[in-house]
């Protein structure tokens, strides 16, 4: 009996002990969705307008402004020539809607990328989450998030 109790103790201690160190243990195998077009992240000025073809944009588009900048993400061939961009990204969604109060979705997908020695650029909406990479580490990064246990879709 006490040899019992005193394993039962050891295993719940574990699991204790786990539960509370951060790290891959218990994060979220999520459903993703590679998304088919070239994006990319442009910034303008904060006080800028925001262009008709980013506003007129059909398909991915996002547009933050901040005291700093106007930073506008969309798919690539709609950007004219002449503005300040990062380009070549591809994108990852996490299928939601997801609710707002989850732990970890991010984390879940930034951790085996940063481990394969890839950058990222994250967007969150209100339904979900993007993760991009360069498209020259796509294959690089489905890789990572598939060993990862995350279930990847085109």
């Amino acid at each position: 009996m006490r040899i019992t109790l005193t394993l039962l103790l050891l295993v719940c201690s574990v699991f204790v002990a786990d539960a509370q160190t951060p790290g891959r243990a218990g994060r979220p195998k999520l459903p993703l969705e590679l998304l088919p077009d070239t994006l990319a992240v442009c910034r303008l000025a904060p006080d800028a307008p925001v262009p008709e073809w980013a506003a007129s944009a059909h398909g991915f588009v996002t547009i933050s402004r901040t005291a700093e900048e106007l930073s506008i993400t969309t798919v690539q061939a709609t950007v004219p020539e002449g503005v300040r961009c990062e380009r070549d990204y591809r994108a990852v969604r996490v299928r939601g809607p997801l609710p707002l109060d989850l732990i970890g979705i991010l984390a879940s997908i930034a951790d085996p990328l940063a481990a394969a020695g890839l950058s990222i650029f994250a967007i969150s909406t209100f339904d979900t989450d993007y993760v991009m990479v360069k498209s020259h580490d796509l294959e690089a990064a489905l890789a990572a998030l598939k060993r990862a246990g995350h279930r990847v879709s085109p």
